[in-house]
C-alpha cells in the first residue's frame, strides 16, 4: 500500500531549509541541504546509517545547532521567521506546542517512572490543560486511540512491551495536535509485525489529523507507505528527491539504484 495521495499543497511552506550544514569533529554530518515542507506533506530522509538523516533531522529541529543555514517556519503568532531568531525560551516553547519529536528508542522519549497517563497529561499541561478529569480522560482515548488498554493508564512504560512503548511514545507527541512532527526511525527498534501495525497507525493518524512530518528512516518500504516526497542521503548530502513512487520506481542515481536493488533482492 502506497502513501496517501498528496495534499493541495500551500503556496506557503510550513517549513524551509536552506542549505543546512552540522559537523561533528570536522566531519561533515549533513552538508548544504535545502528543501520545502508543505503542511498536510510527509518528507521521508532515506539512506544508510552514517548518511547523515540523523544529524539533519537534529538540526533541522533544533535538537542540536547547525553550524551554517537557515530553517524558517509558519508560526501561528508571527509568520514566517528564521528560528535562528528566536530566543531559546521561545523555541523550546514552539518545539513543546506545535511540534512532535518521536525517537527511535521510546525510552528515550518518555519519562519511564511515571504512569502513562502522565506521560500524555505532560504535553496537554504544556499547552494550558489544567482539569484533572479531562487530562485523564483525553490520555485514556489517546491510549486506545494507539490500541493500549486505557486501563493501563495508571501504569508506566517500565511494564510496556517496546511495541507499547514506542504507541505510547506516539500518543504523547501527537495529543496537543501538532503541526510539525519529526520522527527519527520510529520502527526500526520493532518486530516486523509489530512494525507492520505501528505503520499502519502512524499512517492513519497522519492523514487524520493533517499533520506534516519529516521521518528518517533506512527502511524504503517505510518511505513507500508513509511519504509523499522523498530526499536520499549518501555522506551527508543529498543525491537524489522527488516524489517517493518515482524514487522507488525510477531511480536516476546509481546510489539510489542500489538501494533499491538491494530490497528487491532481499
Amino acid at each position: 500500500m502506497n502513501a496517501q495521495p498528496h495534499p493541495q499543497l500551500n503556496p506557503q511552506p510550513l517549513l524551509s531549509v536552506r542549505d543546512m550544514t552540522r559537523t561533528w569533529d570536522g566531519v561533515h554530518g549533513c552538508r548544504d541541504v535545502s528543501f520545502d515542507l508543505f503542511p498536510g506533506e510527509v518528507l521521508c530522509v532515506v539512506g544508510e546509517s552514517g548518511s547523515g538523516k540523523s544529524t539533519l533531522l537534529s538540526a533541522v529541529s533544533y535538537q542540536t545547532q547547525p553550524d551554517a543555514g537557515s530553517v524558517w517556519y509558519d508560526t501561528r503568532d508571527q509568520g514566517f521567521i528564521d528560528l535562528a531568531a528566536l530566543p531559546g525560551a521561545r523555541l523550546r516553547l514552539l518545539s513543546r506546542t506545535d511540534w512532535g519529536f518521536v525517537r527511535q528508542n521510546a525510552r528515550d522519549g518518555l519519562r519511564m517512572q511515571v504512569s502513562a497517563g502522565a506521560n500524555i497529561a505532560e504535553r496537554l499541561m504544556a499547552v494550558g490543560d489544567r482539569h484533572y478529569g479531562d487530562l485523564r480522560a483525553v490520555a485514556g482515548n489517546w491510549l486506545q486511540k494507539m490500541e493500549i488498554d486505557a486501563g493501563r493508564l495508571d501504569d508506566t512504560p517500565v511494564s510496556f512491551s517496546g511495541g507499547m512503548q514506542q504507541r505510547l511514545q506516539i500518543a504523547r507527541n501527537l495529543v496537543t495536535h501538532p503541526r510539525l512532527v519529526f520522527m527519527d526511525e520510529p520502527t526500526a527498534s520493532l518486530d516486523v509485525s509489530v512494525q507492520a501495525r505501528l505503520l499502519d497507525l502512524l499512517r492513519q493518524l497522519v492523514t487524520d489529523l493533517g499533520l506534516a512530518a519529516i521521518v528518517v528512516t533506512h527502511d524504503l518500504a517505510v518511505a513507500r507507505l508513509l511519504a509523499h516526497r522523498t530526499l536520499v542521503m549518501r555522506g551527508g548530502v543529498v543525491v537524489e528527491s522527488g516524489l517517493t513512487d518515482q524514487i522507488l520506481d525510477d531511480p536516476q542515481h546509481p546510489y539510489t539504484q542500489l538501494l533499491v536493488s538491494s530490497i528487491l533482492q532481499s
